[in-house]
């Protein structure tokens, strides 16, 4: 009977030592495994470039603009070409203002001597005096027209070469000291605040004299 406790108390003790964990028979205490999930990949957080400072863009300001203005009628008039040009028209001019007070004279002394004669001549005979005279007075009509339209081209004439060489000079100057225009004076009727305005006219007037003396 002893035997069989015996036996009976080895297998319970078999039976608690196969259902313990290894640590208990080790004389640990009995833990309780707890099953850990599989790990998440945690992906890092996006970085946001910080946004780039903003240029500070300075104030726009507005070039300077040179603008010159002559006095044109000054510069013909006072420069060696403009004084030239003067002389050629004056000498036609005046070639033709004698013919035409020579022809006037004439015309008044046959007017005073046909007048004078009017009183002892027949009806017939005054007619045709008034009709010489008559035709005399259009032929010194016709030669002043003609004159006149001798003299409008060539007063054309000078003034387009004169100008031509004032231009040239104007355009020359304003590139080399850097003026946006070059107007005549007086036609300027406004001027910004970014505009400066200077009168050329003593310097173009002693160009152009240089420019005549090398001709």
């Amino acid at each position: 009977m002893r035997n069989i406790h015996f036996t009976l108390l080895v297998a319970l003790i078999l039976a608690a030592s196969v259902a313990m964990p290894v640590a208990a028979r080790a004389g640990e205490p009995a833990t309780v495994a707890v099953p850990v999930p599989p790990a998440v990949p945690v992906s890092a957080p996006a970085v946001v470039p910080a946004p780039e400072p903003k240029k500070v863009e300075p104030p726009l300001v507005a070039p300077t603009v040179r603008i010159g203005y002559a006095d044109i009628t000054r510069i013909g008039s006072e420069s060696a070409p403009g004084k030239a040009a003067q002389a050629r028209f004056k000498a036609k001019a005046d070639k033709y203002q004698a013919q035409i007070t020579a022809k006037q004279k004439q015309l008044e002394k046959q007017k005073a001597a046909i007048e004078a004669k009017l009183p002892s001549l027949l009806p017939e005979q005054r007619a045709a005096k008034a009709k010489e005279f008559e035709k005399k007075v259009d032929d010194y009509r016709r030669f002043v027209q003609n004159a006149e339209k001798e003299l409008k081209p060539l007063e054309e004439e000078l003034t387009r070469s004169l100008f031509g060489e004032i231009e040239k000079v104007v355009t020359d100057y304003a590139k080399d000291n850097g003026f946006a225009a070059i107007v005549a004076k007086k036609e300027l009727l406004y001027q910004g605040s970014s505009v400066t305005v200077q009168d050329v006219t003593d310097d173009i007037l002693k160009l152009v004299n240089e420019k005549g003396q090398k001709k």
